[in-house]
């Protein structure tokens, strides 16, 4: 584990912050079974960071950045790319990159330089990057915001255990924000349009060809934008909100296993019964009965 983080030595405005977790605290961390998997080695906000730049050849942490507002560019071995408002940078251990504010509209950011044993199956769900375009979510900004408190709390390993979780919470919820991406004709692909579509469907079927249609894709060209979004295949998102409604229906109703299939537009009932098993884990009428006591 290195001894110091290499931070940018921007200078720091009076309403900027930056924060780096003492060298012992690091090495604590490092060793707590509670925090070990994911920890935030420096954090920080800088607003409208004229003159920020920032080069590393080869970096020995995680390095996650936030752009607010303003304008910027990252550099990586596939190249430069421009940054701006919304867009989120997330940049791995061990690859050589740049990055700095634009001169006439520079960006303001938050970042978090992190590390642990799973800090690279945490940020895994984000993609290869090293940019996504997520647009401005004030869930995140709030997020970063109370991982900013850190700085205001005593050195003791309680507090930097409890920042640990917060990160790993902020880390995780990136894998939940709504997904979308242009396509070449300039439409957009919203998952959660489509699974508004699904949801409207829960009670009869639909597949694959009809759920492309609805967004005026190619059958081929549909699924394979939608896994890249979400990492699964549409049918199988389709099929799992299916299950998580069965599972409401046996919760909160009396309606047999077959009107629970039926009612999700299943004409057979041991066909729907095999999914329930296969998504859920367990029969439907086992799962009843666990929830029944």
């Amino acid at each position: 584990m290195p001894s110091y983080v290499d931070t940018s030595n921007w200078p720091l405005p009076a309403n900027g912050v930056r924060f780096i977790t003492p060298p012992r605290l690091r090495r604590q961390l490092a060793r707590s079974s509670l925090a070990a998997g994911c920890y935030p080695l420096a954090l920080g906000f800088y607003p409208q960071a004229l003159g920020h730049q920032m080069r590393r050849a080869l970096p020995d942490d995680y390095l996650l950045i936030y752009c607010r507002t303003g304008q910027g560019w990252v550099q990586t071995q596939d190249g430069r790319l421009a940054v701006a408002g919304g867009d989120l940078l997330m940049l791995p251990k061990a690859q050589a990159h740049a990055y700095g504010a634009d001169p006439h509209k520079p960006w303001s950011i938050y970042w978090v330089h992190f590390d642990g044993g799973l800090a690279a199956e945490f940020i895994q769900p984000l993609g290869r990057g090293p940019l996504l375009r997520i647009g401005v979510q004030p869930r995140l900004l709030a997020e970063f915001d109370a991982l900013l408190n850190l700085r205001k709390q005593g050195l003791n390993l309680a507090h930097f255990v409890h920042a640990a979780h917060q990160l790993q919470v902020l880390l995780t919820s990136l894998a939940v924000l709504p997904a979308r991406t242009t396509l070449k004709s300039g439409r957009v692909l919203d998952v959660d349009a489509v699974q508004a579509v699904m949801r409207a469907h829960l009670h009869d079927s639909l597949n694959l060809d009809e759920l492309a249609a609805q967004f005026k894709l190619s059958r081929f060209h549909f699924a394979k934008t939608y896994r890249a979004l979400t990492g699964q295949a549409p049918i199988q998102d389709f099929i799992q909100l299916k299950m998580a409604h069965a599972c409401r229906l046996l919760d909160e109703g009396s309606a047999s296993i077959r009107q629970v299939a039926e009612q999700l537009g299943y004409e057979d009932m041991y066909y729907f019964s095999r999914l329930f098993r296969k998504v859920v884990g367990m029969a439907p009428s086992h799962y009843r009965a666990l929830h029944q006591g």
